[in-house]
Parts: structure tokens; sequence; C-alpha cells
């Protein structure tokens, strides 16, 4: 019996290629993909350092539970696995906000 394939070719929909902003690095992405997975595409690995250890920390399950993810936008902390990516979307990662100024 042969082994079914686990590949979705041809059937995958994407959305049209966009930009966004994460630090205020532009970022090509799809038009309704999650912005983990977009940042994962880039090569955007770490989003922020554990408190502890200084340790690097990004996706983990990517279906919003575990909050390893957050970034802001705008004025909410939200986790990036949860939010799609949108034409314009101005991303900021936690250390980048919350650094001190001045």
């Amino acid at each position: 019996m042969p082994v079914p394939s686990l590949r979705a070719i041809g059937s995958v929909q994407r959305g049209a290629p966009t930009f966004f902003t994460v630090d205020g690095v532009v970022i090509s992405a799809f038009a309704g993909e999650s912005v983990a997975c977009a940042l994962w595409a880039a090569g955007m690995r770490d989003l922020r350092r554990s408190p502890r250890a200084d340790l690097p920390r990004g996706m983990f399950c990517l279906m919003g539970s575990c909050q390893e993810c957050l970034v802001w936008v705008g004025a909410r902390k939200l986790p990036s696995c949860q939010v799609p990516v949108s034409e314009g979307l101005a991303v900021e990662t936690l250390p980048h906000r919350e650094r001190p100024r001045g």
C-alpha cells in the first residue's frame, strides 16, 4: 500500500505579497500569514531575552498559549503568532520598545 504524501502541492493559497516593519526594518511577507511565520521566514528567530539567564526567546507553541513570541503592535502586547500580516503593519519587539532611551 503506498504511503500518502503530506505535501499540499498546488492547493495552498497565499495572500498577496506585502511588506510590514519590525523595529523599523522592512520585512516582506504574504498578507494574512502570522507575523511569527513571516519573521521565521525572514530569518528572525529572537524576539526577546529571558529575564533570568538572558537567553534568546522566540516562537514556541505558535498557537498563542505560551507568550514566548510577544510583540508590540500599536499600544497592545500580542503574541506574534496570532497577529496577521497586513500592508503597513508596524511591529516592535519587546527589547526594542522597552529599552531605556535618552
